[in-house]
Formats: structure tokens, C-alpha cells, sequence
């Protein structure tokens, strides 16, 4: 998923001067396609990732004049952005035209951390303690005034790079603004705006100040068309413009469910490396005391406070209590890959989860058994492996826009699992059908639904495992990617 390519230390010739022609489809987002690292020897280093989007774009084909808007996000970003006037090497991008902006780094830092994660994030996910949090006082307004300038400078470069007529994607939180600045610059272009996370219900979207809600909503709503990835959060979002605006408008609204590449995930999951790592999770999941293999829950999330990791541990504590008969005939997969460790209460969160994973260990680990296997450090390989192996794949979020691990793990499992799936992701809408449905802040009733889940006939089992892999492939990241580009220009 990923490819390095070294950046020479001199400043490249531009692409700019040459006259680049202008966009007819362009994507903005956070993060881009390629990200920089820069060496000792003062050389760019540039690593290409994966994901839906740059599926998506790849979908449209190298005939289309298309370009990707990003932000520079650390300091080998914007030493690229310097050396290359913004305008990426295509040797770097896959071949994509990627416009990079060296947004300031405490203007950044304001938007991305102050605003966007710390705040937004929150809201989406009902996350807060409210009757300590949040307080919207001069600090906030000074990183909001971050937040509109950091929106402010995609617009700008949209509105340059963009043919007449154009059409344009706009991703997520993090850009919220920029439909209904980008209208004001060119109301020639077809703007699209996709929430890839939940949208808070009115009375939680209320905790933000009055103001500051109804710019948010004004903000999307400059796009011809608003989409989300389930009916559930497109019906949160025209319910709060109703009550604060009024409507949405001429805005349309629409719904787009992002689903698992099931072509890539089955060659990628039987790569070389993806062997030699299930030989080694074999080894450290290890068989029951009779010799028989020993059944596995997996679980594969960062630490994101959404993603209730530390209840998902104490159901599978309470599964070893109420259930002793799977002590020493089940382990607990736990992949916990840190995210966002900038911020305090994510490390706090995530020293949380090792404290309880060893706590479980402590407490009910044998010479021949660890019943959580627990690792931090990020390994797509390794997740894949435990994909393979799954009996049971805990999916147990707070709240989720959509959780493609819940759509990725039947897809892989090789005897196929069973789905223990909190009804707040977004995916429940799509796989409830044939999960086992839980509240996930109910432990009890969570180690109740993993028993059951380990416990399920192998032909059921297999049925299940079936009819999730279809529905979650139903719309695979270029499909997804074109569906949303054909439903902008339908009008």
C-alpha cells in the first residue's frame, strides 16, 4: 500500500510556470496521497498510502484532469512544498496531481488539533463529559479564527485549480467551511461535501456555541449536495438545519455507504508476510490444554476514544468469569495501534488499554495461555493475519461513521467469524441483519453476545460469514468514489 521515493534536496522546476491546465475534478481533503520525511542528508523521502480515496480517485482514470488538494501535515511536508512550489512530483503521487498547502504550522496545529479533533471529533461522537467539558471561551475563538483561515486556504487553491464547471469533493470535518467559501469564489463549480463520521443529533450539536453551529451548517450547505455514509447520520444532519436554519435549502442530501476492496484484501492477505506473521500469532495464541486449536475474538482499531476498546477488554474478562468453560480454549486478538498521541487524553486512553489487558492477564493467564494478545504497534500485515485467523471479530464502537474492519474481517477469515457488532456504527445499518447486535456500553450483555458468537454452529457460522462479505463489498472504494462523482453532476 505504501512505496518510497527519494526527493532530490534541490528545489525542482515548478509546475506552475508552466501553465498546468485547470482541474475538471478535484478532491480536498486533510490528509493526501503521499506524505514526506526528510533525511539527515537533507533528502525528501516520499511514502504513498492507501485507502478509499485514493481508490477512488485511481477510478476515474489517467484521462481525466483531475487534482487532489491537500494540507502539508509535518515538517517534511512542508519542505516539500517549499522545494516544489505545492505542486508534487507525479513520481511521488502514483502519478496523481496533488497540490500540497503549507499552511503555517501554528495556524495548523489550531485547526487540526484545536478544532477539528478536539472539538468537532467530540461533538460528532458524543464523546464529552459534560459537566466538565466542553468550554467555549477567547482560546477556542482564537483556534476557530485558525479553523476558518486553515478552511479559507482550500478554497483559494480549489478555486484556482478548478476548470468552469468544475466538480469538486470536499472531505469531511476538517473542511466544513469550505463548500460555502469555495460558492462565494466560484459559483460556477459543482461542490460535493462528504462527512465520513457521524453527525451529532440537534440537542448534542447545540453544546457548540450558536454561532459557530449555524457557520458549520451554512458551510456544508454551500455544496450542491451533502453526503453521509448511512441514512442515520444524513437524518441528524437536516434535522439540525432544520432547528438552527430552517432547511437545507437547495442542498441535496444523500448517502453513500463506503464498503471493503474485497479483490485487493484477498491477494494482500496472502502475501508472504501475512504467513509468516499468522505462524507467529499461531504461536502466541497457542492451542487448549487437550491439544485442540484455541478459538479467537479479534479486534483491530486504533485508540481512539470512539472506539470503546477498553469495554470491549472487560466483556471478555466477564466472558472468562461468567463462562469458565472457554478459559484456556479462547484468546482475545487485541490490536490497539496508537492514534493521535499529541493528545494527552488519547495517551491516557491508550495506557488504559495495556493496564487493563495486563490486568486480564494477571488474573487469568496460565504457563500455556495469555488470554489477551495485545499489540500496539502498527502492522497492516499483522492485522490481516488476525483477519484470517478470526473466529469471532468484536466490533464494539461508541459511535462510528461506518468501521470498514467489521466489513474487512468476514471478508478474510478463512473459517469464517462471527460478528459481534455495537449497533452505533455506521455499519450496523448494512450488517445487522446477520450480526450479533449489542449496546456497547453494556459489558454484560457483551459477554453475552461473544459467548453466543463462539458458541454458533459452523454451518451457521459460514452462512453468516457469507452474507456479511456480500454486504459489506457492495460498494467497494471506487465504486463508492464514482457514485458520489455521478450523483454531484446529475444535479
Amino acid at each position: 500500500m505504501v512505496s518510497d521515493h527519494p526527493v532530490p534536496s534541490a528545489p525542482a522546476a515548478s509546475s506552475a510556470s508552466a501553465g498546468p491546465a485547470r482541474a475538471r475534478v478535484l478532491v480536498a481533503s486533510n490528509r493526501g496521497p503521499v506524505s514526506y520525511t526528510l533525511r539527515d542528508d537533507g533528502a525528501l523521502v516520499a511514502k504513498r498510502g492507501g485507502g478509499g480515496l485514493v481508490s477512488g480517485l485511481s477510478a476515474i482514470g489517467p484521462d481525466t484532469d483531475a487534482v487532489w488538494v491537500c494540507a502539508a501535515l509535518g515538517d517534511g511536508d512542508r519542505e516539500a512544498v517549499r522545494r516544489l512550489d505545492g505542486r508534487l512530483d507525479p513520481a511521488d503521487t502514483g502519478g496523481q496531481r496533488v497540490r500540497m498547502l503549507g499552511i503555517p504550522p501554528e495556524v495548523y496545529a489550531d485547526a487540526y488539533n484545536g478544532v477539528a479533533n478536539s472539538t468537532l471529533w467530540f461533538v460528532h461522537h458524543l464523546l464529552y463529559q459534560t459537566p466538565l467539558e466542553p468550554s467555549f471561551g477567547p482560546e477556542f475563538r482564537a483556534q476557530w479564527a485558525s479553523y476558518e483561515a486553515y478552511n479559507r486556504a482550500f478554497a483559494e487553491a480549489l478555486a484556482d485549480e478548478a476548470a468552469d464547471g468544475a466538480a469538486v469533493l470536499v472531505q469531511d470535518y476538517h473542511l466544513a467551511l469550505v463548500p460555502g467559501m469555495l460558492r462565494a469564489l466560484r459559483p460556477d463549480l459543482s461542490i460535493g461535501h462528504f462527512s465520513h463520521t457521524p453527525w451529532a443529533p440537534v440537542d448534542y450539536f447545540r453544546l457548540l456555541p450558536d454561532d459557530i453551529a449555524r457557520q458549520l451548517l451554512r458551510g456544508i450547505l454551500g455544496a450542491d449536495r451533502a453526503a453521509f455514509l448511512t441514512h442515520r447520520w444524513a437524518d441528524a444532519f437536516t434535522a439540525c438545519c432544520a432547528e438552527l436554519l430552517g432547511g437545507t435549502g437547495k442542498t441535496r442530501v444523500g448517502v453513500h455507504g463506503l464498503g471493503a476492496d474485497a479483490d485487493f484484501l484477498r491477494e494482500r492477505a496472502h502475501r508472504p508476510d501475512v504467513d509468516e506473521r499468522i505462524a507467529t500469532l499461531r504461536e502466541q495464541i497457542g492451542r487448549a490444554p487437550d491439544g485442540s486449536r484455541r478459538r479467537t475474538v479479534v479486534r483491530v482499531d486504533r485508540t481512539e476514544l470512539s472506539k470503546n476498546i477498553v469495554r470491549g477488554l472487560l466483556a471478555y474478562r466477564q466472558l472468562l468469569v461468567d463462562h469458565p468453560e472457554w478459559r484456556e480454549r479462547v484468546a482475545h486478538v487485541a490490536f490497539a495501534y496508537p492514534s493521535r498521541q499529541d493528545l494527552a487524553v488519547y495517551r491516557d486512553y491508550t495506557a488504559e488499554v495495556q493496564r487493563v489487558a495486563d490486568e486480564i492477564n494477571t488474573e487469568f493467564g496460565t504457563y500455556g495461555w495469555t488470554p489477551v494478545v495485545l499489540h500496539v504497534k502498527d502492522d497492516f500485515a499483522r492485522s490481516l493475519a488476525a483477519y484470517r485467523l478470526a473466529d469471532v471479530a468484536l466490533v464494539n464502537p461508541i459511535r462510528d461513521g461506518m468501521n470498514l474492519v467489521a466489513k474487512e474481517i468476514p471478508v478474510v477469515s478463512e473459517r469464517g467469524c462471527a460478528l459481534v457488532l455495537s449497533r452505533e456504527a455506521g455499519a450496523y445499518e448494512e450488517l445487522g441483519e446477520d450480526a450479533l447486535v449489542i449496546n456497547p456500553y453494556d459489558i454484560s450483555a457483551t459477554a453475552t453476545a461473544l459467548h453466543d458468537a463462539l458458541s454458533l454452529p459452523d454451518g451457521d457460522r459460514a452462512e453468516r460469514t457469507k452474507r456479511l462479505a456480500a454486504a459489506a463489498t457492495a460498494l467497494p472504494p471506487q465504486r463508492w468514489f464514482l457514485d458520489q462523482l455521478e450523483a454531484l453532476r446529475e444535479g
